[in-house]
């Protein structure tokens, strides 16, 4: 295996999850859920990002054509909506999700925690196409680290939510961040609306 390969593939994962966004997604969840049921959110939902895109990385073209009929544009669009409104919340009012605590945690846990905040858009299309770039193994192997290192930096949300608020750091991140989502948000809308023209 090429380390540079192995490097790149997982840096780019890793950029696609945004595991900055997520402690900013944790610190909004804890004020209305218990400990255990946060510490339920983040395992499950990595979890099930995790397996998300293991299933695409291995039959991404059947699931999304054969199994539910869908077009990579849909998908873009609609995460795309779902991400430009988180990232709203968290440029307008300091907060990427808001709960009132009544919300079921089994009904967060898939959407939108895992998907499309974990496995959106981009990291399912990455890991439909990375194989025939970097191999299967180094795909699954980038996949893999990058959601573990997710879920640490979810894990841990609180001290390190701490010691960015110590430093006066943590609510102009928290809209810097806000703003990127939007824009990615934005991008992942007007490319799926591009796709869908250039196949009319």
């Amino acid at each position: 295996m090429d380390i540079k390969h192995i490097l790149s593939a997982f840096f780019a994962f890793l950029v696609l999850i945004n595991p900055l966004q997520k402690l900013f997604v944790v610190m909004s969840l804890q004020e209305a859920y218990s400990r255990d049921e946060l510490s339920k959110i983040i395992n499950c939902s990595n979890r099930t990002a995790l397996e998300v895109l293991v299933v695409f990385l291995f039959a991404g073209e059947i699931v999304m054509n054969y199994v539910f009929n869908l077009q990579i544009y849909a998908f873009q669009v609609t995460c795309g909506f779902v991400l430009l409104y988180n990232g709203f919340m968290g440029l307008h009012k300091g907060v990427f999700l808001t709960f009132d605590g009544k919300t079921p945690v089994e009904d967060i846990i898939t959407v939108p925690i895992a998907v499309p905040m974990i496995a959106g858009p981009a990291t399912i299309t990455a890991a439909v196409s990375m194989p025939s770039v970097y191999g299967t193994g180094i795909a699954l192997s980038a996949i893999t680290t990058a959601i573990t290192i997710n879920w640490i930096i979810m894990r841990y949300a609180a001290p390190i939510t701490t010691l960015l608020t110590r430093y006066n750091i943590l609510m102009p991140l928290i809209r810097i961040t806000g703003l990127i989502v939007a824009a990615i948000g934005m991008q992942m809308i007007f490319s799926g609306v591009k796709t869908f023209i250039t196949l009319l």
